[in-house]
């Protein structure tokens, strides 16, 4: 059992959306937490059908008798939202605390659903963290079978990644209707996967779909919304010089990436396993970012003229670059040392596959991977933050 580091709140004390991608162990992530909690799955046919037919048996069933101390969880929340309305007036009126869970925000977002107007926190479980593993942390098994604790632990990973591409597809897109054509939407899918970790051209992955630009902005709207993918936004705060305002896309996990863009086994030193690398520093930065409730946005930095830096976190607190080589030389610091002629970075690292850390004289901090994940989790690297 992998034990996260997302922190919940103590039964009966908050209620809570937990939103996360499918397979990231939400629903046991739940169970472990709220062991005595009164439980609701949406996934089970016949909590969906009394539910979506008549939302109000949520609030007699619960309204009468029932412990304020005792956390109820809705799994699956986004497939009957109409429930959210009866969540409200139980808080309200009851000051009953729920556990709200979901693999897609979509519908809730986007539609007219009632999101408990601000008085719900928001958190998100993301896929298995280094951070997570201590001395089960194996690198080059993250960046081929992903993060998804299941398919992570599999000693045969590509069918269950098919597997649940394919339950993507059914349920999450065609099920809910999302777009028009799902032969359209499974090759933006396969050409998405290229992007990973780059900025987007919105107007190459549309001509190699066949569909419009605006098609593209919408399917990655759903990537977003389904919490597949992320997007990468540019630092735009005080600046000597213009930069780079485009955003970069990040799938939430690596695994689905390979498999999309039918990488098969990425080994060190190829230049796929330099991006899967990339999408691996994201995703523990992220996740850092999500579970220890880090003050400050994650963002990119570039120049017009290509230079840049591959992770900003904050004002500056800690600026990352990413890179899957064993022997680090000059040109690998460029972006770094662009950064600290334009902005006072408290803290510059490059993470890589040097077997040892070490220092270099203008002050970057040159970490192994297994180097760096210990001291950002520990917080370390932004001030124990």
């Amino acid at each position: 059992m992998i034990k996260r580091n997302l922190i919940l709140p103590r039964s009966g004390r908050e209620t809570f959306f937990l939103w996360g991608p499918r397979q990231t162990g939400k629903t046991t992530l739940l169970r472990e937490h709220y062991p005595g909690g009164h439980w609701i799955d949406l996934l089970k046919s016949d909590d969906f059908r009394r539910y979506a037919t008549r939302p109000e048996l949520l609030r007699l069933e619960l309204e009468m008798g029932s412990d304020s101390t005792r956390q109820t969880v809705i799994d699956e929340v986004q497939k009957v939202p109409a429930l959210l309305n009866e969540v409200h007036w139980l808080m309200e009126n009851r000051g009953l605390h729920f556990a709200l869970c979901g693999s897609s925000a979509r519908r809730v977002r986007r539609g007219a659903a009632n999101l408990l107007g601000g008085r719900a926190v928001r958190y998100e479980l993301r896929g298995v963290a280094a951070g997570e593993l201590g001395d089960r942390f194996d690198l080059d098994r993250l960046l081929n079978h992903g993060y998804l604790p299941r398919i992570h632990e599999s000693a045969r990973p590509r069918r269950l990644l098919d597997s649940y591409i394919a339950d993507y597809l059914k349920e999450e897109i065609a099920a809910e209707g999302l777009v028009r054509s799902l032969p359209a939407f499974a090759g933006f899918l396969d050409a998405a996967a290229l992007s990973d970790t780059e900025p987007v051209n919105f107007s190459n992955i549309a001509r190699e779909c066949g569909v419009s630009s605006q098609a593209v902005r919408n399917y990655f709207g759903i990537l977003e919304d389904t919490l597949l993918g992320r997007w990468l936004p540019a630092w735009r705060k005080r600046r000597k010089r213009r930069l780079s305002g485009a955003a970069k896309f990040y799938f939430s996990d690596v695994g689905v990436v390979n498999r999309l863009a039918r990488r098969g086994t990425v080994e060190r030193g190829s230049e796929l396993y330099g991006k899967a690398f990339e999408n691996w520093v994201h995703h523990e930065l992220a996740a850092f970012v999500a579970y220890t409730e880090f003050d400050g946005d994650l963002t990119h930095w570039r120049l017009p003229s290509g230079v840049e830096v591959d992770f900003v976190l904050g004002d500056m607190t800690l600026a990352v670059e990413a890179k899957a080589t064993a022997v680090i030389g000059r040109h690998h610091l460029k972006g770094l040392r662009s950064l600290a002629t334009e902005h006072a970075v408290l803290r510059r690292v490059i993470v890589c596959l040097e077997t040892k850390a070490r220092r270099t004289e203008d002050g970057i901090e040159v970490l192994p991977a297994a180097s760096f994940v210990r001291k950002l989790w520990r917080g370390e690297l932004t001030g124990g933050a």
